[in-house]
């Protein structure tokens, strides 16, 4: 019988920082594994995007652009996040911990937010990338 898909959907914003999580009905694993497909790297980073290791660089066909700074197999990837407009870039982050059994909660927080970014907007942006990320474990 196949897991039925819910999930807990949070979002909060302070200052500069916006964060959305929420609680797939997935082991880590399986969450990871999206994260590490095209999908899920565009779902992050923009359409044309991949992920890579620390250090390396990434473009979005969008012109959004960044550089990843930590990557942690199944906890967390960090990367810096540019949009052509910005003067220096904004840092998000994507955790992932345990949820009971077999569930998984994924946190995208994006924090020192540049007056180019709103903050309705990045909550939108980050809240589909959840949606699309969730979408992918099905």
């Amino acid at each position: 019988m196949p897991m039925e898909q819910t999930s807990e959907v949070t979002a909060e914003t302070e200052g500069k920082t916006v964060v959305v999580s929420r609680t797939l009905k997935q082991p880590i694993k399986v969450v990871w594994d999206v994260l590490m497909t095209d999908e899920g790297a565009e779902a992050l980073l923009g359409p044309g995007a991949k992920l890579g290791a620390k250090g390396q660089s990434w473009r979005a066909q969008n012109g959004r652009e960044g550089v990843i700074r930590s990557f942690h197999p199944m906890e967390q990837i960090r990367f810096s996040y540019r949009s052509k407009a910005a003067v220096t870039p904004s840092m998000v982050a994507v955790n992932l911990k345990p949820s009971g059994d077999d569930a998984t909660e994924i946190e995208i927080r994006h924090s020192k937010l540049g007056p180019d970014i709103e903050r309705e907007w990045a909550l939108d942006r980050w809240s589909g990338a959840l949606e699309r990320i969730e979408s992918a474990c099905l």
